[in-house]
Parts: structure tokens; C-alpha cells; sequence
């Protein structure tokens, strides 16, 4: 039976897609596919089926996520679908550790092989996070957010808490690359003057502009002081190129809890300090230096990823 059983369709819902090895830590058995085939893979992953996988990089996320559901009750719905380039046969074993690590995964598509992005709109999904760059870049071509989920091992916090902190780079990312193209082309002090002649002008949505979307109507059920959901603009922006960030998630109808104009500073510390579960970047310089603290999804969107 569906974990939606007994929800209706006003239920508020995020739903993210991921794959086996963004969620668990397969890089065992990937080195034994890249080295020696997939018929040897399919039968490390059989002989081994009964062995629970250890988590992965997305993992603490993931779980943080579904634990929100008890939260929610009715009003809301937090759903995990499983997308694997697995087989039915080697994808077993990635379901059995799920439910072993308590995870309530109903819903998954076992690809053979082939890339899976073509369910993420299939399934509704407001995010993709894969550890195949070639995935999710077919996931962001198809209009659906999607991130490479980078190795990483970051700190285990001492006191965990227990609300979920997503960071987003802005241009790219939740706004199109506009504004980027821009200062690439033309330098800060054009960049700086356009922004600001055209402060009033909102920015077009980039490809996350729809999951923080999302987020904010799960924020929505909540006190904006009591929501167990917690986001952070990290972008490089500085005066005056902030102001037209500001005006446009204001037309958004869109509340960000913390936004942070860094004029060029590293994100690193202050990813940190927001202690972010994960943190989505178009660049991969800022992603490289990211992924040491924080877990970090690489969005290969816009003209710096051209």
C-alpha cells in the first residue's frame, strides 16, 4: 500500500528523487562494475543481498527529510522515491538497507541500465540527487532540479538538530544565469550597474525556483519561528546587486529565512555556521571547497558550467 494512504490531494507535498548511490555508499561494488562488467556486479550485489549498506552522503538528509512526516501528520507529505540505473535483482539490496535504516521508501524504479531521469517528472519529483553527473544534467535539460551529490565526508555535529537546512547559491540556481552571463562578459562594474538599474525587474526563475517553492509551502504550515524547515541564501552577491534578489523572491511570494551577501568571501565558513545539510552551487570552485564541511549537490546549470 502507498505512505500517502489516507492523505488527500490538498496534502501538501515535497517529493525528492535519489539514487542508490547518492543515498548509500556503493563505491565498492561501483568499482567492481567499472572494472569488471555488469554481470560481475549483478553478482557481487545477489551474493551479497543480505548485507545492509552503509550510508551514503545524501543519507543524513534523506533521513532528516522523512523524519519531518511525523511532524506533518495530514497537513503535509514528505516522499522519498528510489531512481537506480540498478536491475530489479541488484536493486534488493538497496531497498532491503533502506527499510533496515528505517526509511519508508515506497516507491522506486529499477532502470536496468538506463539513465532514469526520465521519471523524475513522472513521479512529480521537485528534486533529483544522483551521483551521475551525466543523469542529472539529462534531469536539468528536462526541466527538473537536479544536483551531482558530491563525495564528501562532512563533520558529524556534536548536538544534531533536528531541522532540516537546505542552502541555495542564487544565480543558476534558484534565478536564471542572466545575471551571471553579465558580469562574465562584462566585469563587476557592469554587472553592478545593470542589477541595479534594473532592481525592480524580478529575475527569472533558474531550475531550483520550483523546490524552494515547495519548501516554502511545507514552511507555510508552521509559525515562521517554529518551522522544522530552515533555508539560507549563500550567494556571492554583494551591495548594491542585492537588492534585486531581495525584490524578486518578494514577488515570488517566497520567504528565505536567512540570506547572506558575501561580496566574493568563500562560502565554505559560513555554510558552516548555518550548519547546512546540504548546499547547491552552479560552480564547481565553490562546490570543491563546499563539500569539505557540508554535504553538497553540484548543479551543472548556466553559462559557468557552458
Amino acid at each position: 500500500m502507498s505512505s500517502d494512504a489516507g492523505l488527500d490531494h490538498e496534502t501538501v507535498r515535497l517529493i525528492v528523487a535519489i539514487s542508490s548511490r547518492a543515498l548509500f555508499d556503493l563505491s565498492e561494488s561501483h568499482r567492481l562494475f567499472e572494472t569488471q562488467g555488469v554481470d560481475a556486479y549483478r553478482e557481487y550485489q545477489v551474493a551479497h543481498e543480505g548485507d545492509i549498506l552503509e550510508p551514503g552522503v545524501a543519507f543524513p538528509l534523506v533521513k532528516k527529510l522523512m523524519s519531518l512526516n511525523a511532524t506533518l501528520g495530514e497537513r503535509g507529505r514528505v516522499e522519498v522515491i528510489l531512481l537506480s540505473r540498478n536491475s530489479s535483482d541488484t536493486g534488493l539490496r538497496v531497498l532491503t538497507s533502506a527499510h533496515h535504516h528505517g526509511l519508508d521508501i515506497a516507491r522506486a524504479a529499477f532502470t536496468g541500465g538506463a539513465s532514469p531521469y526520465r521519471y523524475v517528472a513522472a513521479f512529480g519529483a521537485h528534486l533529483f540527487l544522483s551521483a551521475d553527473p551525466l543523469d542529472v544534467r539529462l534531469a536539468l535539460d528536462a526541466g527538473c532540479a537536479a544536483a551531482t551529490v558530491l563525495p564528501s565526508s562532512p563533520p558529524t555535529a556534536e548536538h544534531e538538530d533536528e531541522r532540516v537546512r537546505i542552502a541555495f547559491d542564487g544565480d543558476a540556481v534558484l534565478f536564471s544565469d542572466e545575471a551571471e552571463r553579465v558580469y562574465r562578459q562584462e566585469g563587476l562594474a557592469v554587472f553592478n550597474a545593470s542589477e541595479s538599474a534594473a532592481a525592480h525587474e524580478p529575475l527569472p526563475g533558474g531550475p531550483f525556483k520550483g523546490l524552494l517553492v515547495a519548501i516554502h509551502q511545507l514552511q507555510a504550515l508552521f509559525p515562521p519561528d517554529d518551522s522544522p524547515l530552515r533555508t539560507a541564501l549563500v550567494t556571492s552577491r554583494g551591495a548594491p546587486s542585492h537588492e534585486r534578489v531581495i525584490r524578486t523572491l518578494r514577488a515570488w511570494g517566497i520567504r528565505i529565512d536567512e540570506a547572506l551577501f558575501l561580496g566574493g568571501l568563500g562560502k565554505a565558513r559560513f555554510l558552516t555556521a548555518f550548519d547546512a545539510d546540504i548546499f547547491f552551487d552552479d560552480q564547481s570552485v565553490h562546490c570543491d571547497a563546499a563539500r569539505l564541511h557540508v554535504a553538497t549537490g553540484h548543479v551543472p546549470h548556466g553559462v559557468a558550467n557552458d
